[in-house]
């Protein structure tokens, strides 16, 4: 899993999100971000996380936070799940895995018994000025927003 931790510079990356906005870490410079990573849309986990951001998401703004997310999945499947969530913050298709391998959130992983590579669920809370405040690898995906914005 990822070998980025707290006080390391974030990788910058450019791309475009699930409307055709292009989204540049190095815009955020000024504002802290929630940067997360999740294995698929549509799914129950991933679901859970993404709704608790949306309905946390004017608190994340007023304490000065943005919100990105990133998976694989191609932008047509982000788009609808956007849409069918209302989600209001960018998701990023990360189809040829460059921002996920920046980030070292590709791996091994297994489910029922079974071994594949994958992307692991891990969110990165940026600082104003671009380093990485914190790791949290163990997301609690109902809850989420308390574990950002909880102190460490």
């Amino acid at each position: 899993m990822t070998t980025l931790k707290q006080g390391d510079t974030a990788p910058l990356f450019t791309a475009t999100d699930q409307h055709g906005n292009q989204v540049t870490l190095e815009n955020y410079r000024g504002k802290k971000v929630v940067l997360y990573f999740y294995p698929k849309d549509d799914t129950p986990g991933c679901t859970a996380e993404a709704c608790n951001l949306r309905d946390n998401y004017h608190q994340l703004l007023s304490l000065g936070y943005q919100v990105i997310g990133v998976s694989t999945d191609p932008i047509k499947s982000h788009l609808k799940f956007s849409a069918k969530f209302n989600l209001p913050f960018p998701l990023i298709p990360d189809t040829d895995r460059t921002i996920v391998n920046a980030y070292g959130v590709w791996g091994p992983k297994k489910f029922m018994g079974r071994a594949y590579e994958g992307i692991h669920r891990v969110t990165f809370v940026i600082d104003e000025e671009g380093t990485i405040e914190r790791v949290i690898t163990r997301v609690e995906t109902g809850d989420h927003t308390r574990q950002i914005l909880a102190p460490e």
